[in-house]
């Protein structure tokens, strides 16, 4: 019984952990680019009163065992890369990724990666995220344009009111082996790690590197139902697992007060 209680407590901390995670992907239901985080569980060590084959008095073996788990842990919290949904806003400066990939942006001295793709023009009419950090390669748009176009394949082109070319740049994006991997920092912002493998800059559209549409933002891939599903799961299986520990404690009791 005793067993049983800590058992239970490991399953109240890990679903509580679960909510925490649900409870931020709802948060950010709506956040531009925001990919979906998943809890992963898996079953802690075992007490193995009898192994299985084990021989038994009459030189037979047994078929099964008896293994008492210990309860759970968390694995890890998974980013879940799937493509969010699209939506046109018809500014020029909003760019979404379609397939694979991510811009890059220089933060003080570190490079940064973001799905998020609302930009804007700084002070100095570079092209820069919501915190004013600078895409990269840089590009700098003249005071004089009066369009601006994005092609599919990553190609910026800056013209006047005649239809003059007044800048022109190709905006590269980047991918990892494996993107669950990297590190998130808030602010829509991811940095490489170690599992997440070294960064590989390409065009859009090529080498399984997405490709850019224009005048779109992609919204978060958060599934608003299945979260609140999950959440059920989640504060049925917290409720369950206090009445482990309800029940057990009951038992506790009843041995206590066994007299002689």
């Amino acid at each position: 019984m005793i067993r049983s209680l800590w058992t239970a407590a490991t399953g109240m901390g890990a679903q509580q952990l679960n909510m925490d995670v649900i409870a931020h992907n709802l948060s950010n239901a709506n956040t531009t680019g925001y990919k979906e985080s998943r809890a992963n569980f898996e079953d802690l060590m075992y007490q193995n009163i009898v192994p299985p084959g084990a021989q038994t008095s009459t030189d037979a073996q047994l078929p099964v065992g008896i293994q008492v788990g210990m309860g759970t842990k968390t694995v890890s919290v998974q980013k879940n890369f799937t493509q969010g949904n699209f939506v046109e806003t018809g500014n020029k400066l909003d760019l979404a990724i379609e397939g694979k990939g991510f811009f890059k942006v220089m933060r003080g001295t570190d490079e940064v990666y973001t799905r998020a793709g609302s930009f804007k023009l700084d002070q100095e009419g570079f092209v820069c995220d919501s915190e004013g950090n600078r895409l990269q390669p840089e590009i700098s748009i003249p005071t004089e344009a009066t369009s601006i176009s994005v092609d599919a394949g990553g190609t910026l082109t800056a013209m006047d009111q005649a239809g003059n070319v007044l800048a022109s740049e190709t905006l590269n994006l980047t991918d990892f082996p494996n993107p669950a991997g990297l590190s998130s920092v808030g602010k829509n912002y991811f940095v490489p790690t170690e599992a997440s493998g070294e960064a590989v800059d390409g065009e859009p559209g090529k080498d399984g590197i997405g490709s850019l549409l224009q005048g779109f933002l992609e919204n978060a891939n958060v599934n608003v139902v299945e979260e609140m599903v999950n959440m059920i799961v989640g504060q049925r299986a917290y409720e369950a697992n206090s009445k482990v520990i309800k029940a057990s404690d009951e038992m506790l009791q009843i041995a206590n007060n066994v007299k002689a």
